[in-house]
C-alpha cells in the first residue's frame, strides 16, 4: 500500500471586496461557522456584519464591532445590508429563516438538514429561484475532493462498473446529547416538525454522501425508499436504522447508523464496483482503493463550503451542494419524518455503560449488524438481528413441542443474492442455531435452500458467477429468483410449489418441494428434503456449478445448509474424516460436529435416494456443507426426466463419534419403519 495526496487550491478571496456575512445562530454548530468567518476575515475575504440569535448576550464572542439582533425581522428594520446570511440553528427554524434571509436579497448556507419536510423543500426551492439567489446546504463532505476521484475512478473503469454504495456510521451518544436542547432526539414539538435523528441530523452526512455518489440528487433520482428505525434511548426519534434507497438507474444505496455502537469510530463510505472497492472517510478526505492493481490510500483536500458560495457569487463558479441536489436526501428525510414512530428496542439488548458520570446505551454486537447491511443489502429485521422487528417468515417447523425452523420467504433478499425461500433459523431440540443468513464472507448463503449457480447461464446462487469464458469469478447481471406459487402444510410436512424465474421475468425451472420433520430420540429430530426440478418450458434446462465450468472443487449447487460460526469443528464420514478427505466423497453419510457460541451441536446428513452425489464440504474459509447436484459436469433436467434429489438431516445436541452416528441413523431408520 502507498499513500498519495492530491493538492488542495489556495483560496482567492482577498484578491476582492469582502462579502458582508449574518450568521444566524451563534451557539452549537454555529460557532464552528463563526470560527470559519473569522479565519475568511482575516484573509480579507468576508466581513462578519452582523449576527442573529434568541439569546439576549453573545458572552463577548462577537466583539462591540458586530450588532446582534433577535430575528433578521429586527435586521432588516435597522437597514443593514447583508450578502450572504448563514443559518445554523434548529431544523424547524432553519425554512422560515431561509426564505426572509432571501426576501433580504442575500444568498444562504444553510446548514444540514436543509429543511424539516418535502413541502417546505419544493417552497424554499421556488422561493430561491423566484429571487436568483443561491441557497448552499451545509454538508461539508461534498467539499472532499475525493468525490472527484471517485468519480474518475468509475469513468476510468479501475474498480468497474458502479455496483453498490454503502454508508456506514457508527457513532456512540451518551444520553446528555439528547438533553442537550429542546429539540434534541424528537420527531416534532407541538405537532412542528424537527425530524431529528440519527439518519436526518447526527449521520445526515454519511446518507447524503452515499447518495450523491451513487447519482441520486434530486428527489426524482430516487426510485425505490425503505427505511427502518429503532430506538434503545428514551427518545422520539431514532438512533439505530436503516435506509434503503434504489436510484433511478438501479443503484442500491444501504446506510446502516448507529448512536448505540460500543465505541466511536469514523463513518465510511463504501462504493462498491464489478472489479473492485473504494472506501472513502469523508471526516479526513481518504479514500482507499482496492483492485486489480492492488491497494492504494489517496488522502485529498477540502472545498470550504462558505467559501465555495462565494466564489459562486462572484464568478458564477458551481455550488457543490446546492439546495436542488440535496432533494434525494430530502425524500430520505421525508420518509422518516412519515414512518411509523421508531420501535423501541427491549432492554435485554441494550447494556449500558457509564463513564465519567455520563451514561450511555450500547447495542452489542451492532458493528457486525451494520456490516452485515450494508453487505447484503438488508435490512435488520431481513438479517434476524435479535432486537430488530420480526422478518417475513411463513411456516414454522414443531417437534416435541420446540419450534426448531422457520421458513423464510427471502423477499427482502437483494436480487444479486438471488432471493429464494428457505429455513432460517434451524435450532436443536435443546436449542442451538445451526443455520446462518448472510455472514460478511458471502451474504447470498441463506440457511438451508436449494440453489444453483449456472441454469442454462442465469445464476439462481447469488454473488458472482463462475464463468468457462472467464475461468474467474465475475459480476453480472444474471441473477434469478425463486417464488413460492403454492403451499401445502401439515403437523409434519410442508408441500411447496416453486418458479425460478430468470431476470427478465420468465419461469425457467418449477421445483415441487416436501419438507419433513420428525423426532427420533430425546435430542435428536431430523429434517428431509425431496425436491425435484422440471423446465418450465418443453425443452430441457441444463443445470451446473462453478466446477461443471471448470472450477476445480467448486461444484456447489443444489441442497446446501449454512451454518453459523464455530469451534473445534470435526467433519468426517463412515471412511475419512477432515475437509480435504471428505470434500468430494460419495460416502453414504456426512457428519459436521462442532461447539456453537459455547454449545456442542452435530448434523448428520444422509442421501435419501439412489443419486450418488458428491458432499460439498467448507470448514476452514466457512463452515458449510451440501449436495452437489453438478460437481464437475452439468445436468440435464427435461420434462420427460426430471431431476429429484432427496437429504436427510440429523440434527442433535451434543458432539457425536462415528459409532454414535451410525447408532442413531440406526434408530431413525428404525423409527421411519415403523
Amino acid at each position: 500500500m502507498h499513500a498519495q495526496t492530491a493538492p488542495a487550491p489556495s483560496s482567492g478571496l482577498a484578491r476582492e471586496a469582502p462579502v458582508r456575512v449574518c450568521l444566524v445562530g451563534i451557539g452549537g454548530f454555529g460557532e464552528r461557522h463563526l470560527e470559519n468567518i473569522r479565519r475568511l476575515e482575516e484573509e480579507g475575504g468576508v466581513r462578519l456584519v452582523a449576527a442573529v440569535d434568541r439569546r439576549a448576550d453573545d458572552d463577548g464572542a462577537l466583539g462591540p464591532e458586530v450588532p446582534m439582533f433577535g430575528d433578521l425581522e429586527q435586521l432588516r428594520a435597522a437597514g443593514l445590508d447583508v450578502d450572504v446570511v448563514v443559518v445554523s440553528t434548529p431544523i424547524d427554524t432553519h425554512f422560515e429563516l431561509a426564505l426572509t434571509a432571501l426576501d433580504l436579497g442575500a444568498d444562504v448556507l444553510l446548514e444540514k438538514p436543509p429543511v424539516a419536510n418535502l413541502e417546505q423543500f419544493g417552497r424554499l426551492l421556488a422561493a430561491a429561484e423566484d429571487a436568483g439567489r443561491l441557497v448552499q446546504v451545509g454538508f461539508q463532505s461534498l467539499g472532499s475532493h475525493a468525490l472527484e476521484l471517485i468519480d474518475r475512478l468509475l469513468e476510468s473503469g479501475e474498480i468497474g462498473r458502479l455496483r453498490a454504495v454503502g454508508a456506514t456510521g457508527l457513532w456512540s451518544r451518551d444520553t446528555d446529547y439528547f438533553t442537550r436542547s429542546p429539540w434534541a432526539g424528537r420527531r416534532r414539538i407541538g405537532g412542528v416538525d424537527v425530524v431529528d435523528g440519527v439518519v436526518t441530523n447526527p449521520l445526515a452526512h454519511a446518507v447524503m454522501t452515499a447518495l450523491h455518489i451513487a447519482g441520486a440528487r434530486t428527489a426524482e433520482d430516487v426510485a425505490q425508499l425503505r427505511t427502518e428505525l429503532y430506538r434503545a434511548n428514551a427518545i422520539e426519534s431514532d438512533d439505530t436504522s436503516v435506509v434503503q434507497v434504489r436510484t433511478a438507474s438501479g443503484v442500491p444505496v444501504t446506510c446502516a447508523l448507529t448512536l448505540c455502537a460500543a465505541q466511536q469510530q469514523d463513518p465510511f463510505i463504501t462504493i462498491d464496483g464489478t472489479e473492485g472497492q473504494a472506501v472513502l472517510h469523508y471526516t479526513r478526505d481518504e479514500l482507499v482503493v482496492s483492485g486489480p492493481e492492488g491497494t492504494r490510500t489517496i488522502t485529498s483536500g477540502r472545498t470550504n463550503l462558505l467559501e465555495n458560495l462565494i466564489d459562486a457569487r462572484r464568478h458564477g463558479t458551481a455550488l457543490l451542494c446546492p439546495l436542488a441536489a440535496t432533494g434525494a436526501f430530502m425524500r430520505v428525510l421525508d420518509a422518516v419524518r412519515t414512518a411509523p414512530d421508531p420501535v423501541p428496542i427491549a432492554p435485554e439488548h441494550v447494556r449500558w455503560h457509564e463513564e465519567g458520570g455520563a451514561r450511555r446505551a450500547v447495542l452489542p454486537g451492532v458493528e457486525d449488524w451494520a456490516a452485515r447491511a450494508v453487505k447484503a443489502q438488508s435490512g435488520f429485521a431481513g438479517l434476524g438481528a435479535p432486537w430488530a422487528a420480526p422478518a417475513p417468515a411463513g411456516e414454522r417447523f414443531v417437534v416435541s413441542g420446540h419450534e426448531v425452523a422457520r421458513v423464510r420467504t427471502g423477499e427482502e433478499v437483494a436480487p444479486t443474492s438471488s432471493p429464494r425461500p428457505f429455513l432460517h433459523p434451524v435450532r436443536t431440540l435443546g436449542g442451538v442455531t445451526v443455520t446462518d443468513q448472510q455472514a460478511l464472507d458471502h451474504v447470498w448463503h441463506l440457511g438451508v435452500s436449494t440453489a444453483l449457480q449456472d441454469v442454462d447461464g442465469l445464476n439462481f446462487w447469488g454473488g458472482r458467477t463462475y464463468t468457462r469464458e472467464d475461468q474467474r469469478y465475475v459480476w453480472r447481471d444474471d441473477h434469478g429468483h425463486v417464488a413460492r406459487v403454492a403451499a401445502r402444510a401439515t403437523d409434519a410436512r410442508l408441500d411447496e410449489e416453486l418458479s425460478w424465474i430468470g431476470p427478465d421475468g420468465a419461469a425457467v425451472l418449477t421445483e415441487q418441494r416436501r419438507w419433513t420433520f420428525r423426532p427420533v430420540a430425546e435430542h435428536a429430530w431430523e429434517l428431509g428434503l425431496r425436491f425435484g426440478l422440471s423446465p418450465a418450458g418443453d425443452r430441457p434446462v441444463q443445470l451446473g456449478s462453478p466446477g461443471s465450468n471448470g472450477r476445480a472443487g467448486g461444484g456447489y449447487g443444489g441442497f446446501f445448509w449454512r451454518l453459523p460460526a464455530c469451534a473445534d469443528a470435526d467433519v468426517f464420514t463412515a471412511d475419512a474424516a477432515g475437509e480435504d478427505a471428505v470434500h468430494g466423497s460419495v460416502s453414504p453419510w456426512l457428519a459436521f460436529s462442532a461447539e456453537f457460541s459455547g454449545r456442542p451441536a452435530t448434523l448428520v446428513l444422509r442421501h435419501g435416494g439412489a443419486s450418488a452425489d458428491p458432499w460439498f464440504v467448507r470448514v476452514s474459509g466457512y463452515p458449510g456443507v451440501g449436495l452437489s447436484l453438478a460437481w464437475d459436469s452439468p445436468v440435464t433436467t427435461s420434462p420427460e426426466a426430471p431431476v429429484e434429489r432427496a437429504v436427510h438431516v440429523l440434527v442433535v445436541d451434543g458432539r457425536l463419534d462415528a459409532a454414535r452416528v451410525e447408532a442413531l441413523l440406526d434408530g431413525a431408520a428404525e423409527s421411519r419403519g415403523a
